[in-house]
């Protein structure tokens, strides 16, 4: 799978002492499509309350709305790691954008329709551009600088996009659920086709205001001089990794359906919270007052992500992923048996706890790689597509109840406690050397 890494010989020791001074500004810029990826993303978790109210939606068919969302990583990582292969990391960069712009411009059509069918179709269109990103930034930040601190250095820039998952649900709740009948409602209340109609055009003003930061930065990283390094080997590093196969790395091989079930925890997790703290037994919100507490879940993992990254300075990743791991589990069972604010804060909590598993999973898993990280890379991405097995969780929700379904997040944890004590242990290790090309 072509993508935009490429291992070579090992960076020269130059570039890895300035590493940090040098390509500076890139991540700083790289930090804020962190952001936008992490604000777009976690805007459907007030979305998806919205649009049950709209169209009557039952868990199965709300959940349904973001299995698509997670079925465009899987459909588009192969196309734009080719993608990146032909036109280069920075156009590549641009046309997501473009692409993710497009997309929220689309639900401003599907919003005045309004249509459930054109709104699964925008938030693909929207997925497949962020897609692009994921593709391409994830693993230049993982790569730049020293191979012991990849961890620390995603998850600190992985804490920008969870600054863009704090924002949203205030963005969302104020905009979205405060301006609509059904946000503003009880749970369960019953809206009439004048009321269900209103409601759906509140989506428009949003994605307009979407839209417009999107292109504006689609501009500024076309006129930006992002660093080319390792163009001159590429060729070189393709007929090296003809002599490796994937499959003996351990790390890798356990990594990608550690990527995969962990989606499903998070996924499931931030798109019910706020269907979930409405409940009378809970916390007895309406969406709107519920979405603005759904901005403390995604402040922990922020947090989290800040602390992990200081943490993982001295202490190994895996033994700080196996904690973090255990912590989540036992908040879930805590949601699980009980009621009232213990629940609702017990599932805020997981959010801390969830918050270094996505990038400390993605570094160990590329781990040892050396020539096969561009692929090794690009299949973790892909199994970001198992946030659309939040699916199976709507549908336990409808068949067992909201409050128990949240034990298939709890048994998520305990494979990425799995992963982290034995399935990240790397085998058959090859060179480090790795470098980024545009």
């Amino acid at each position: 799978m072509a993508g935009p890494i490429s291992a070579t010989t090992r960076m020269d020791s130059t570039d890895a002492a300035h590493g940090g001074s040098s390509y500076r500004p890139a991540l700083a810029l790289l930090a804020t499509l962190f952001f936008m990826w992490g604000f777009i993303t976690v805007i459907n978790n007030t979305l998806l309350p919205h649009l049950r109210s709209v169209f009557d939606l039952n868990y199965t068919q709300t959940t349904l709305i973001e299995s698509v969302w997670f079925i465009a990583y899987f459909v588009a990582s192969i196309p734009s790691a080719k993608l990146i292969e032909r036109i280069g990391y920075q156009k590549s960069l641009v046309i997501g954008l473009l692409v993710m712009a497009a997309g929220s411009l689309g639900m401003v059509a599907a919003a005045s329709l309004p249509s459930y069918g054109v709104t699964l179709a925008m938030l693909f269109v929207i997925a497949s551009g962020i897609t692009l990103l994921q593709v391409a930034a994830n693993p230049y930040v993982a790569v730049i600088g020293s191979p012991e601190t990849s961890s620390s250095r995603l998850n600190l820039v992985q804490a920008m996009n969870s600054a863009g998952t704090m924002l949203a649900p205030l963005f969302g709740a104020y905009l979205i659920l405060g301006r609509s009948v059904g946000g503003t409602a009880k749970e369960g209340t019953l809206l009439t086709p004048a009321q269900r109609l209103a409601d759906a055009h509140s989506v428009i003003l949003p994605y307009v205001l979407v839209a417009a930061v999107l292109a504006i930065l689609a501009i500024v990283i076309a006129r930006f001089p992002l660093p080319a390094m390792g163009l001159a080997t590429s060729r070189v590093a393709s007929e090296e990794r003809k002599k490796h196969s994937l499959w003996r790395h351990r790390n890798l091989v356990f990594g990608v359906p550690a990527i995969f079930i962990y989606l499903i925890a998070e996924i499931g997790v931030a798109n019910l919270f706020v269907n979930f703290v409405s409940q009378a037994d809970i916390a007895d919100l309406t969406y709107e007052q519920a979405g603005r507490y759904l901005t403390f879940l995604w402040g922990g993992m922020m947090v989290g992500r800040f602390v992990g990254a200081a943490i993982m300075q001295k202490v190994r990743a895996e033994i700080v992923l196996a904690a973090f791991s255990v912590g989540a589990f036992v908040v879930m069972l805590v949601t699980v048996v009980t009621t009232g604010p213990v629940a609702m804060w017990s599932l805020i909590l997981v959010g801390l706890f969830h918050s270094i598993m996505f990038p400390t999973i993605f570094t160990l898993g590329i781990r040892g790689l050396g020539p096969l990280t561009e692929e090794g890379a690009g299949l973790l991405i892909m199994a970001i597509a198992g946030g659309s097995l939040v699916i199976v969780q709507g549908w336990l929700a409808d068949i067992y109840g909201l409050q128990t379904s949240f034990l298939l997040t709890a048994a998520c944890e305990l494979y990425v406690l799995f992963y982290a004590l034995w399935g990240s242990r790397p085998t058959h290790v090859l060179p480090d050397g790795i470098s980024v090309r545009t």
